[in-house]
């Protein structure tokens, strides 16, 4: 198998070339800070996000080849379970809010437009559990709530010209309380130096093994087809 020629194009990008888009998380979400913007390992035609996001459908980060990685996400589900922050019994508001969920800010025509979950079970029993808010030709989103934060995550297929897309990906968080506020401060560079990195490789891993017209080896000329190039050249000789 052909490797993309994108394969190793992740980059953690300005939170500002993220916020340069108009994206409709923006809209429903603008009391949100954006945590992390990334450029992920996956690119390709203007009709392939919904390949993109089959292939977010295909793995769990929690299991992912990086022991470092699994160790963390074991530690969070234990933490959670101690502490009652994973409970999904217990319904928490928007911190600063009323409104229990983003999908109340929707949008009537994006409601019920993404019903399908992309992130994995293990996934989505993490952290309290993501749940689908919308998904459109560019962008999708969903949200967690749980003891520590109310987060969004945010993955998008972004114009590079010349006909091709690269999969952008933004994580938006409101803390909860001073609680929400410290975890996220100590989990910082365990994201940046473990988690990210290794969600990076598994991204890319699971992109390159995905049938595409941007991955497959070259068609084998038809038998006729060489005869008559060799033809062509021998009559340039």
């Amino acid at each position: 198998m052909r490797l993309s020629p994108w394969r190793d194009s992740h980059v953690r990008l300005p939170n500002s070339a993220h916020e340069a888009h108009p994206w409709v998380i923006a809209q429903i979400a603008p009391d949100f800070k954006l945590l992390d913007a990334w450029a992920l390992p996956a690119q390709g035609g203007p009709d392939e996000f919904a390949s993109f996001l089959e292939t977010m459908a295909s793995f769990d980060p929690a299991n992912a080849k990086s022991a470092a990685s699994r160790a963390l996400f074991s530690l969070r589900y234990r933490l959670g379970s101690w502490f009652g922050w994973d409970d999904v019994t217990r319904k928490r508001p928007i911190p600063g809010c009323t409104e229990m969920t983003l999908s109340d800010r929707l949008p009537d025509d994006l409601r019920d437009s993404a019903t399908s979950p992309v992130i994995s079970g293990a996934m989505r029993r993490a952290g309290g559990g993501f749940m689908p808010l919308y998904r459109n030709d560019e962008e999708w989103a969903a949200e967690l709530s749980n003891g520590t934060v109310h987060g969004v995550l945010h993955l998008a297929w972004v114009e590079q010209g010349g006909g091709r897309y690269r999969a952008q990906m933004g994580v938006y968080v409101k803390p909860r309380g001073r609680l929400g506020e410290t975890y996220m401060m100590l989990i910082g560079p365990f994201r940046h130096l473990i988690v990210y990195p290794a969600l990076m490789r598994q991204i890319g891993r699971a992109w390159d093994a995905r049938p595409s017209q941007y991955n497959a080896p070259d068609p084998v000329r038809p038998a006729s087809a060489e005869r008559a190039a060799g033809v062509r050249s021998h009559r340039r000789v």
